[in-house]
């Protein structure tokens, strides 16, 4: 079993258009952070100490999705449950779904990326993934 995350958290104000509702793009933010927060938890640091830990430049999006059921909106209480689904060799794929009462209200999916600066070009690209990071993202110790 792949590695999980769930977070809960109120829709502000600032996330929602003038009718109340949480503006699409908001998702990708809210997907965004969750993956930070899932990341923490796999490998017991904060992105700020893993990006340092593990001299990376970060782990970008390289592919986005989002289906949307039904919307969100100011003040609601939702969950979003993050699991991981693929991890390759220098990337991985999470799953986010967001729920107000137990209804999927969007579902998104990612592919990130393991991204370092080379150290003789400078250039930016992928790299492998560390055993320790790809096990717990795999669910494995």
């Amino acid at each position: 079993m792949m590695f999980k995350f769930e977070r809960e958290l109120v829709v502000e104000w600032g996330d929602c258009d003038p009718a109340g509702i949480v503006y699409n793009p908001r998702f990708l933010a809210y997907f965004d952070t969750s993956t930070g927060l899932l990341l923490a938890a796999a490998t017991g640091m904060p992105k700020p100490q893993m990006i340092k830990t593990y001299d990376i430049i970060g782990i970008p999006i390289v592919k986005a999705s989002q289906t949307f059921s039904a919307p969100a909106r100011y003040y609601d209480a939702v969950v979003i449950r993050s699991e991981v689904t693929k991890v390759g060799r220098a990337s991985f794929d999470i799953r986010h779904r967001l729920f107000k009462d137990e209804a999927l209200c969007v579902e998104g999916e990612e592919t990130r990326v393991w991204t370092a600066r080379d150290p003789e070009t400078g250039k930016l690209g992928s790299r492998p993934l560390p055993d320790e990071v790809s096990a717990r993202l795999r669910g494995e110790g």
